[in-house]
């Protein structure tokens, strides 16, 4: 079953219920306004009645025959019958019928008000009032035709059923409607949807500038943000792929030569071969760090689903170690005050072990790099070259690598990696030309709090 049935039958059901509720409701109001009337005009026949004496006479019967006065001009006359207190009943001359006295006595008697009830009399459904009168020990029974009301409140039954019936019908039609009006963004989402899965088109976008502040409306402007961050990653996924091709092309070219050389020149002089292979051993160990960088890239977009408190002073003193030991001749001062920051613990120090690596290779011999951790930012200054103002903007972008940075071994991704982290993280990476020369770079990180 389709949603646009599923809906179509909610709204008809809602609308059967509220009919259903509805119409018995107005059918009572009804019949009980129409039966009000009745019971006013009986009450007032009957105080008509009950406020004139008695006349009254014996028939050949030896039965008490009573005089009825007329009633009022407009008034409806109704059947009267008295009831005295010991149950003797007189009504008019020639009168066949006689209404059933039920409690007449005890209204004669005054120990009951008055009395309504229905009856039928000579097959007709009437209605009939008991009252005393202000002769004691006598009441008087008025009795009226509801024949009028019964059709009336027959009618009504039928124009009700009727109106319940094309009111459903209505409420479907109309739901129906509704549902497809409703339904027409969804729609639009899952062409588009179905457009994007089958020709991969991630350009494609769901006009939403008609319906931008409703439910609907915000789930098209959310499926386009998809789209285009989709359509963000996928391009970056293709930079990455195509400049990732280019680094490895250079070095892979070199790589498979140098092995082409000791493979073929079996005369070749053992310095010459031993130098051969210690540019082969480097050029492996560059690829390696290349292809590692890349898979560092490919999959450190994100924080993990339940990142923990990492104290950033431990991480950066164990990345001082590492570069202490890797690069002897490089002198590090460290300034680490206790941190504490929210993430990934392998990615962050990662982060901060490229920002070391990268003043590492640019300091010069004897050199002196500066790392301070302060709440919840690293900050790692060299003294060598420093970096051209006009390649400030570009330090952080993947394979980068400025004019004077193209003769040193390196891929241009550890900064890249460096950012990446940061944004990961909710923080920030910059680089600076402090004064007296060198790099400086600060990599902060959010805080709880903070």
């Amino acid at each position: 079953m389709s949603f646009r049935v599923r809906l179509t039958l909610a709204a008809t059901v809602a609308v059967t219920l509220a009919i259903a509720l509805a119409a018995p409701a107005a059918y009572v109001i009804v019949r009980s306004e129409l039966r009000n009337e009745v019971d006013n005009a009986l009450s007032s026949r009957a105080r008509q009645i009950a406020g004139i004496p008695l006349h009254q006479s014996i028939d050949e019967d030896g039965r008490p025959v009573v005089e009825i006065p007329p009633a009022r001009f407009g008034t409806a006359g109704g059947y009267v019958q008295y009831v005295t207190g010991s149950g003797q009943v007189g009504r008019p001359a020639g009168e066949p019928y006689a209404l059933p006295v039920r409690h007449a006595q005890d209204v004669a008697a005054g120990k009951l008000r008055q009395e309504y009830f229905d009856t039928r009399l000579a097959g007709t459904h009437v209605r009939v009032l008991t009252v005393q009168t202000r002769q004691p020990g006598l009441a008087v029974q008025v009795a009226r035709d509801l024949s009028e009301v019964d059709t009336a409140l027959g009618r009504i039954r039928t124009f009700l059923l009727i109106g319940v019936v094309g009111g459903i019908a209505l409420a479907a039609l109309l739901g129906l409607v509704v549902a497809r009006a409703v339904l027409a963004p969804v729609r639009r989402l899952t062409a588009a949807t179905e457009h994007v899965t089958t020709t991969r088109d991630l350009t494609s976008r769901i006009d939403d500038s008609g319906s931008s502040h409703d439910e609907l409306g915000r789930l098209a402007s959310s499926f386009n943000t998809m789209l285009a961050a989709l359509e963000d990653s996928a391009q970056a996924q293709r930079q990455l792929v195509s400049d990732a091709s280019h680094e490895l092309r250079t070095p892979l070219t070199s790589l498979r030569t140098n092995i082409e050389v000791l493979a073929r020149d079996e005369s070749m002089a053992p310095e010459e071969r031993e130098a051969l292979l210690r540019d082969v051993m480097e050029q492996l160990t560059e690829m390696t760090a290349l292809i590692s960088e890349l898979v560092e890239l490919a999959r450190g977009d994100l924080q993990p689903d339940r990142p923990e408190d990492v104290r950033l002073d431990l991480v950066t003193a164990d990345a001082i170690a590492r570069a202490e030991r890797n690069r002897p001749g490089v002198s590090i001062k460290p300034e680490l005050e206790e941190s504490i920051v929210t993430g990934a613990p392998r990615t962050i120090e990662r982060a901060v072990s490229n920002l070391i690596d990268n003043a590492a290779k640019w300091s010069p011999p004897g050199g002196e790099i500066e790392v301070s951790v302060k709440d919840g930012e690293v900050t790692v200054r060299d003294h060598g070259p420093g970096i051209a103002e006009s390649d400030l903007p570009y330090v952080f972008d993947r394979f980068y690598r400025a004019p004077s940075a193209r003769g040193k071994p390196g891929s241009g991704l550890g900064l890249a990696i460096v950012r990446q982290v940061a944004e990961a993280h909710g923080g920030t990476v910059v680089a600076e030309r402090p004064e007296g020369g060198g790099t400086r770079l600060r990599l902060s990180f959010r805080r709880d709090g903070v």
